[in-house]
């Protein structure tokens, strides 16, 4: 349902707009019964999604570190070793 929604507020944007980059094919046979040409395959597309996600999961990852050692560094959260001791 929200699926729809979006496609139709693209289709209005891209009136009002004089058009946009989203393409969405609904048929695929022209009124006169004529075949629709191939839609445009994007080349490596997995391979980017997989790059990209690997890109960000490490700079993300570097980050993090970066932000904990500086945490550390300066007394802002250091775990206590209190909590470890039920004996």
């Amino acid at each position: 349902m929200s699926l729809q929604r979006t496609f139709s507020l693209f289709r209005a944007l891209s009136k009002n707009t004089g058009g946009s980059k989203l393409q969405v094919r609904h048929t695929t046979r022209t009124p006169s019964g004529a075949i629709l040409p191939e839609p445009k395959r994007i080349r490596f597309g997995y391979a980017r999604v997989l790059c990209i996600l690997a890109a960000g999961v490490t700079i993300g990852t570097y980050l993090s570190i970066m932000i904990v050692n500086f945490l550390e560094e300066n007394d802002l959260f250091v775990p206590s070793d209190d909590d470890d001791d039920d004996d």
